[in-house]
């Protein structure tokens, strides 16, 4: 079991501070004048860029394969993206004092999307450079 998770430590530890992040109450803060108005947009979808690249990190580095399979890639997307749709929920449901949002779902599926492609492109240029 510990072999298995071995590569995954940096997004199974950047997945729970995404839950931190999300349910601390910033209502305070998200007033204080260093904040723009999309600001937290912007972080739901560095927040998932970020996971999204250590997910692909991991999995590259535990299988070593010779190219990344579309199959793979799809389920770091929808597994990212159903983490965000969960954060939202339990916005919603369980920690109430923050606000659950179609736009933060969007923003998180945005930040999963340019991580794939992100990591697609890094691939591809390596897979070029060696020929």
């Amino acid at each position: 079991m510990k072999a298995t998770f071995k590569y995954y430590w940096p997004a199974i530890l950047w997945a729970l501070f995404i839950l931190i992040i999300c349910a601390v109450d910033l209502k305070a803060e998200s007033e204080s004048p260093m904040f723009f108005a999309g600001f937290d947009k912007l972080t739901h979808t560095g927040l998932f860029f970020t996971l999204t690249v250590f997910c692909c990190n991991g999995f590259i580095r535990q299988q070593r394969p010779s190219s990344f399979p579309y199959k793979q890639l799809a389920i770091v997307t929808i597994a990212a993206i159903f983490y965000g749709g969960l954060i939202e929920i339990l916005q919603l449901k369980v920690f109430t004092w923050r606000d659950a949002d179609w736009n933060d779902l969007f923003c998180d599926a945005l930040g999963t999307c340019m991580g794939i492609f992100g990591v697609m492109f890094t691939i591809g240029a390596i897979g070029n450079e060696k020929k």
